[in-house]
């Protein structure tokens, strides 16, 4: 460390020659929000100057724009179903050199060694990979996962370098009500003076105030002006999120004024791989702003020295003297197309395409992670006993976590729930895979339009049961008994035959596949699902997999049964007559 610091000095001082100089570039100053100009001088993996200087290489910019390396402050990498550095590799070539996940994904099927996995795995990448440890594994007691984390379960990764503190507290009554297991956690994080992430879905203003009393200073989960507000009027960091199913960019932009968009970052929470592949990651959300009016230089320092600030990352997040060397080449501001991209003053993207002999070969699979567990199920285990033919109903709303509870009346043959394809009523099916209980909640969902088949899959948030919605059991059956075929996954059936796979053999969530190859794997599975004639306005398997997540209004299905965000309770389907 020493020896680098002198170095550094002396290049900065214009002693020795740099390692690298970059000339001709138009430099993004997220500091002063003004466009700079200079040679930027690199020793090692910092930066050493900014002016006029000479290197043992120079890299001539052509009059492009230096931007700072891109952060997105809050995802799950077991969203996209590739590795940690499979997604490392499709994330460099956006722009993004550091990301902020949590690993709760896999910790809710296998505990501490899924943080272990995502830990190990994340070594010695050309992204730098941070990590919030998982707060509520399970996300509410009342759901049925592979593993329970308790605070002395998470303590010994705190001595871990890339470890940064508590992710998102997603168990809003636990706060409320200084539940003993909750309460252990938070003290342990503040004893180790790291930082808190919310997830206030749902939570009125005045109840806010418990979690900026309890030192969680951000949240992801606003998806309206007000609430919005509220984040930022308590002190929060607001994270807009832009991701596969929750889009709230459109939504909350507009909270975004020249006084507070120091406090707002743009994160994408999860993301599908055909997704980071075309659209990108938060270099999506940087573009859609742009084009919605936001200044560009704003919209990059909320992925960028916003970002770094909200999690205490002092040295990243801006092209500055003593800041890591991570930038990327754009020709434009507006159109934001990432030409290369440099890591720690090492070019891992060059015109477009990533440097892949600057990644380690790895084995992906891990033998220790648990496999699929499920009870053996029959046609009758998902038979939905009716008492009324007034119902309460989950109803999606396109592109958005959330839901709407409808109630409505359904057809109800010898005394249980019958499908209708005109009323877009169809059977929402969720099915213990862990333990082998043999639990199975079974719902009514509308939404997805499917005209016939089923769609089922192991990715199921927060605690990765089987969920699977279809329009008649048989077809429900077969996706099941097939997703315990290939150890997990995502699975189309339609009409007795199975259509398309999706193997998911780490936890069920990940693919062992590099990044391509899934990527088409996923592309045949779309191409698939349209058998079933379905709507195309929303991702149907990502949708599937977010009707479980009880802290997220309104209704949700576990394999216990419907449960109401707002009662945190579980209720009947049938409405009492």
């Amino acid at each position: 460390m020493r020896e680098k610091l002198e170095k550094r000095i002396r290049v900065s001082a214009k002693k020795e020659l740099a390692d690298i100089v970059i000339t001709n570039a138009k430099i993004v100053n997220v500091f002063t929000g003004e466009i700079m100009k200079g040679d930027v001088a690199i020793a090692d993996d910092k930066i050493a100057g900014i002016g006029s200087y000479k290197g043992q290489r120079v890299i001539d910019a052509e009059g492009k724009y230096l931007v700072p390396g891109l952060i997105d402050a809050h995802v799950h990498i077991e969203s996209s179903m590739l590795t940690p550095q499979e997604f490392a590799k499709v994330l460099l070539l956006h722009g993004v050199t550091t990301v902020i996940t949590d690993p709760h994904e896999i910790a809710n099927v296998a505990g501490a060694d899924g943080i272990q996995y995502m830990l190990d795995k994340s070594e010695d990448l050309p992204l730098d990979i941070r990590v919030m440890l998982p707060s509520c594994v399970p996300a509410v007691p009342e759901d049925s996962n592979g593993a329970t984390l308790y605070a002395n379960d998470l303590e010994p990764f705190y001595s871990h370098e890339r470890v940064l503190g508590l992710a998102e507290v997603m168990d809003f009554p636990s706060v409320y009500e200084t539940n003993l297991n909750m309460m252990d956690k938070l003290v342990l994080t503040q004893k180790h003076n790291r930082l808190i992430d919310g997830h206030a879905a749902g939570i009125e203003r005045e109840k806010l105030n418990v979690y900026s009393a309890a030192y969680i200073r951000n949240d992801h989960e606003a998806t309206t002006l007000q609430e919005a507000k509220d984040r930022l009027d308590l002190g929060m960091y607001l994270m807009i999120r832009e991701g596969t199913v929750a889009k709230d960019l459109n939504a909350l932009l507009p909270a975004v004024t020249m006084r507070n968009s120091r406090r707002c970052l743009f994160v994408t929470d999860d993301k599908l791989v055909d997704d980071l592949v075309e659209e990108g990651s938060v270099d999506h959300s940087v573009r859609l702003a742009i084009e919605k009016g936001l200044d560009p230089i704003i919209a990059i320092q909320m992925v960028t020295l916003n970002a770094a600030e909200c999690f205490q990352l002092n040295s990243i997040g801006a092209v500055s003297p003593g800041y890591q060397a991570d930038f990327l080449l754009v020709d434009d501001l507006k159109k934001f197309t990432v030409h290369s991209v440099f890591k720690n003053g090492e070019c891992v993207v060059k015109d477009g395409k990533v440097i892949e002999d600057k990644f380690i070969k790895q084995d992906y699979l891990e033998p220790n992670l648990p496999a699929i567990n499920c009870a053996k199920l029959s046609l009758e285990d998902l038979k939905l006993p009716l008492t009324s033919d007034l119902c309460h109903i989950i109803e999606i709303i396109p592109n958005s976590i959330v839901t709407n509870e409808v109630i409505e009346k359904v057809k109800v043959e010898n005394g249980y729930f019958r499908t209708s394809l005109e009323e877009d009523q169809l059977k929402l099916v969720v099915a213990e895979r862990h333990h082998q209980t043999g639990n199975v909640g079974k719902a009514i969902v509308k939404g997805f339009g499917f005209k016939k088949g089923a769609v089922a899959t192991t990715i199921s948030h927060d605690s990765h049961n089987i969920v699977a919605v279809g329009t008649n059991d048989d077809d429900l059956l077969l996706a099941i008994n097939e997703l315990q075929e290939i150890n997990g996954g995502i699975v189309v059936v339609s009409e007795g035959v199975v259509v398309a796979t999706l193997p998911l053999p780490i936890a069920g969530l990940i693919s062992d596949q590099d990044y391509l190859t899934l990527y088409e794997q996923l592309k045949t599975l779309n191409q698939k699902v349209e058998i079933l004639e379905g709507y195309n306005t929303f991702n149907p398997f990502l949708t599937l997999s977010f009707l479980s997540l009880t802290v997220i209004p309104t209704l949700k299905l576990t394999d216990k049964g419907l449960f109401d965000f707002h009662s945190f309770s579980y209720k009947d389907v049938a409405v009492d007559s």
